[in-house]
């Protein structure tokens, strides 16, 4: 029997100088890598602001400034053994406060960089993040 799972996540679009803050997914089954938005999930009661103060320091060691709200989007998918997963992604564009970027440890990113907006064609970026960072070039 088939299980459906919903999961709430922050995430923030940083573009600094034309460049994108972007985090690689550390599972090994994204051929070629996966990057994404850096962000997280919502732990019970925390509020999404405050999530992704959180989850924005853990996965790059950036420090963020003033979030505005850009986007929420929803998709479900189902998983190899049937299980559907539906995935809530409330994205926020973010200001540079400080702090020196660097890799996540032991968590679902393994890698964290800078790449200059031009660079995001030839990367394997996760659909949400690239309508996300297009939608926040036109802000």
């Amino acid at each position: 029997m088939s299980r459906q799972h919903t999961s709430v996540r922050s995430y923030g679009v940083l573009i600094d100088t034309n460049r994108i803050a972007l985090v690689r997914s550390s599972n090994p089954r994204h051929t070629p890598a996966l990057w994404w938005l850096p962000g997280g999930g919502i732990k019970f009661a925390e509020n999404p602001r405050d999530a992704l103060f959180r989850e924005f320091k853990e996965e790059t060691g950036l420090e963020i400034r003033d979030p505005l709200l850009l986007d929420v989007t929803s998709d479900v998918r189902t998983r190899d053994n049937g299980d559907q997963s539906h995935s809530v992604r409330i994205i926020f564009t973010v200001d540079l406060a400080g702090g020196e970027l660097r890799d996540e440890i032991h968590g679902t990113t393994d890698h964290a960089a800078w790449f200059g907006l031009d660079e995001l064609a030839n990367l394997n970026v996760a659909e949400y993040a690239r309508d996300a960072i297009a939608l926040a070039q036109l802000k």
